[in-house]
């Protein structure tokens, strides 16, 4: 147990005095070397779960779980699937979609789009969409598009936008696509750029008759009870529809869909933890070579005191407390930082972008249009006690070194 005698002579030889200025001035940058790292530490690794969270919140909101892809030139017979796929007790919704990529236009701009068609209530079940409209409504009666399309095409609500297919008629002029006009009666805005620019709604039927489908679908999308484990769903669904004979049709998850972004964000995440990593284990160096040179110019003292009665574990305990007093200052100031950076991380990069004049984080390059952070506490716990945990380490090389040091041979060479 760490008595009052050790913990006033710790605090004591924390203080800086004249003679001791470079080794103050050693500990100080441990205590902001460990400070940093903490900080660091807990802000990159809050914003890459923000990234993961927000891109998986995201797709899982508005693709479904588990997709049911037809074969080429689309499934018939699809509401009899959709009805057995949406029996099993973890499926909460299994809709069929009618999905083609077309040119969206209007006398500004053109631009790429997807357009996906269902029923107006698959729609409302979708809460990323039904809650995140800015203006119109889900009444399908025409299409309902992103807020940066809009804008992109310089169109509001109510204006007409035309879309062209590819896919077209035969003529002897050759083949002809096929273009509509349709009004615009929703805008939504999820925040992700990808959807928000690029994907557009349309009524079910109306998607069946602008792509030439009539009673077929391009896939089926299906909601389960557990979005992040789909795997055992999906197994049972493949085996729904291997017993529907039709041929062709391909069960696949959203994991396995979105393989590579999801390993290539949990590979940035595990180097960037071991990379920050290194700050901490810097700054636990720079406390072992403080100490070592405290050690050296409290020789004298070490003496004496042994010689007034402390034994090797109170002078051990000495120098743990004056390790890891660095330690905990450290830690706990950097964790308050990062905690205080995440809250407001939002705000401190809109100042930032307001004072050097540049976009950080443009929504075109990393898809999401905020620069999103989550605060996962048990992750604190354990960046914080690792930290502290480095820290008692480095001071036991350099406590050992003093309690070692003889009465003796200390008073003779001062």
């Amino acid at each position: 147990m760490i008595g009052t005698f050790e913990l006033t002579v710790a605090l004591r030889y924390l203080k800086s005095r004249r003679q001791e200025g470079f080794i103050s001035v050693t500990a100080g940058f441990s205590l902001v070397g460990i400070c940093l790292g903490v900080g660091a530490l807990i802000i990159v690794m809050s914003v890459m779960n923000g990234f993961r969270h927000e891109l998986i919140t995201q797709i899982l909101g508005f693709k479904g779980h588990v997709t049911i892809v037809a074969p080429a030139g689309g499934l018939a017979g699809y509401d009899a699937l959709a009805s057995d796929v949406a029996a099993h007790p973890d499926v909460i919704l299994a809709a069929p979609v009618v999905e083609g990529q077309v040119l969206a236009s209007s006398r500004r701009a053109h631009a790429g789009v997807i357009v996906r068609g269902l029923t107006a209530d698959d729609l409302a079940a979708k809460p990323l969409i039904a809650d995140n409209m800015i203006a119109g409504s889900l009444d399908g009666s025409g299409i309902i598009a992103g807020s940066r399309l809009m804008r992109r095409l310089g169109l509001k609500l109510g204006d007409s936008m035309t879309l062209l297919s590819p896919r077209g008629l035969p003529t002897a002029l050759g083949t002809m696509p096929r273009s509509v006009s349709w009004p615009v009666v929703g805008v939504f805005e999820v925040g992700m750029y990808e959807f928000d620019s690029g994907v557009v709604f349309v009524p079910f039927g109306m998607a069946q008759t602008y792509f030439r489908l009539e009673d077929r679908v391009t896939e089926i999308e299906v909601m389960v009870t557990l979005p992040e484990e789909p795997t055992a769903t999906a197994a049972d669904i493949r085996r729904i529809v291997a017993d529907t004979g039709l041929p062709g049709v391909v069960v696949v998850d959203w994991q396995q869909t979105n393989r590579h972004l999801y390993g290539a964000l949990q590979v940035e995440r595990d180097v960037m933890f071991l990379i920050l990593t290194l700050i901490i284990l810097v700054a636990a160096f720079n406390i072992i070579s403080s100490l070592i040179l405290l050690v050296k110019d409290k020789n004298g003292d070490i003496a004496i005191m042994r010689t007034m009665g402390a034994t090797r574990g109170s002078v051990m305990r000495i120098f743990l407390v004056t390790g890891s007093a660095i330690g905990i200052a450290g830690t706990l100031a950097g964790a308050v930082i990062g905690v205080l950076f995440c809250l407001h991380i939002e705000e401190i990069r809109q100042l930032i972008q307001t004072l050097i004049g540049l976009e950080l984080f443009p929504a075109e390059v990393y898809f999401l249009s905020r620069l999103p952070a989550r605060l996962d506490w048990p992750e604190v716990v354990t960046i914080s006690l690792m930290a502290l945990g480095l820290a008692f380490l480095a001071s036991l090389y350099p406590a050992w070194r003093a309690a070692r040091i003889e009465p003796a041979d200390a008073l003779r060479y001062e």
